[in-house]
């Protein structure tokens, strides 16, 4: 991969992140970056519906018009016109994103202004065809860096795709988990109000938790369903949904359906971390049937395993944190059987579940702590240079 030796004019590095919009889990990240030393950061977001914006601390941000729909799924972003024509910026960092036609117009822009360009993404789509992922490749070699949120689909790309090495770079998505640890160890020293807090939800057994938006790709009827089946071999088990969505009056119905009024609590959203924390140290389990993302890391700051589908493709890159057997566990895709079973082995096992639990942490502290996702993207925007031709 990409080393970030970077060009060297011996000034400040001024550096533009555009996004499709700036949501609160991005603010230390932004804010990490925006302190190392030689780079001047602005960030330029939109109005992407499902994130909620919030105000920049710590760097320079600049709210643009939101992306505008074309026919076909296609869409158009004006900011990243104008950013790539705009003097005064070395690199300029771009949602990749294979639907804007605007983000190839940019990339040309870009070059023939002089300036650095770093294509920023997942590098695939769990709902995208063979020509769809031509064209994402396609701009991908437009620009002069690519960076990806994991090592595994950076490698496809070098290894299957015929990427330069030196042009890839990783920042694996993280956390600030400062302040999910001091959540964590203040909800722990206070047993008296954690008891309190399960009591007043009725929370008298197990939990398995969920926390997310309640979207029908997320699959939490997965988890509804295989409730009695899981309550036959964890005696008292429940389910604790946090979150809210347009799934919820389904999963309400199910609810009923399935006879487990008693064993299921719907929390609605809750945002404050203190709130959270309650919930997660009451839970033995955190269960994602499908499509989880960052919720894995926040699962995994609390010391709590995860179960989710083992199908890669159903879920986003922060799959790669979840290692089978050691901090959680992959169920057989769609088998809801295969779910139960893997949710009744942790929290039947006191043992299993701790050892889930100590490697849960480790894994947050190591492999995927904030700091060494701003190393990626400060080797990726020091280390692009504009290619001839």
């Amino acid at each position: 991969m990409g080393d970030g030796s970077g060009r060297g004019n011996g000034g400040t590095l001024r550096v533009v992140v555009q996004q499709p919009a700036l949501p609160r889990y991005r603010i230390p990240v932004f804010r990490e970056l925006a302190a190392r030393e030689g780079i001047g950061l602005r960030v330029v977001y939109g109005s992407q519906s499902e994130l909620e914006n919030v105000g920049s601390e710590g760097f320079e941000a600049e709210r643009a018009a939101a992306t505008r729909g074309l026919v076909g799924g296609l869409g158009w972003s004006g900011a990243q016109v104008r950013l790539a024509g705009e003097r005064g910026i070395d690199t300029l960092v771009l949602e990749w994103n294979a639907r804007l036609l605007s983000l190839p117009i940019a990339l040309v822009r870009a070059r023939l202004r002089g300036i650095r360009t770093v294509v920023w993404g997942h590098g695939y789509s769990k709902r995208e065809g063979r020509a769809r992922a031509w064209i994402r490749r396609w701009i991908g070699r437009m620009a002069d860096g690519a960076m990806f949120y994991d090592a595994r689909t950076a490698e496809r790309y070098v290894e299957v795709y015929g990427f330069a090495r030196e042009r890839v770079f990783v920042a694996a998505n993280a956390l600030d988990q400062g302040p999910i640890r001091a959540a964590r160890e203040a909800c722990l020293a206070d047993a008296e109000g954690l008891a309190r807090f399960r009591e007043a939800r009725g929370i008298a057994g197990p939990l398995v938790l969920f926390v997310s938006r309640l979207l029908a790709e997320n699959r939490v009827d997965l988890l509804i369903e295989g409730l009695p089946r899981l309550r036959e071999r964890v005696p008292g088990a429940m389910v604790g949904i946090v979150g809210a969505g347009p799934d919820e009056d389904r999963l309400r119905a199910l609810v009923a359906e399935f006879g487990v009024e008693d064993a299921v609590v719907f929390a609605g959203a809750v945002y404050g971390e203190e709130e959270l924390a309650r919930w997660f140290c009451s839970a033995g389990v955190f269960c994602y049937p499908e499509n989880i993302g960052l919720s894995v890391l926040h699962a995994f700051g609390y010391g709590v395993p995860v179960v989710t589908s083992d199908r890669v493709e159903s879920q986003n890159p922060e799959i790669v944190a979840l290692e089978d057997g050691v901090n959680g566990a992959l169920y057989r895709h769609g088998d809801v059987g295969a779910m139960v079973g893997a949710l009744a082995e942790i929290l039947g096992d006191g043992g299993r579940r701790a050892s889930m639990s100590a490697a849960a942490l480790e894994t947050v502290a190591e492999g995927f702590a904030l700091d060494r996702m701003v190393d990626g993207m400060e080797r990726a925007v020091r280390g692009v240079e504009v290619r001839a031709g």
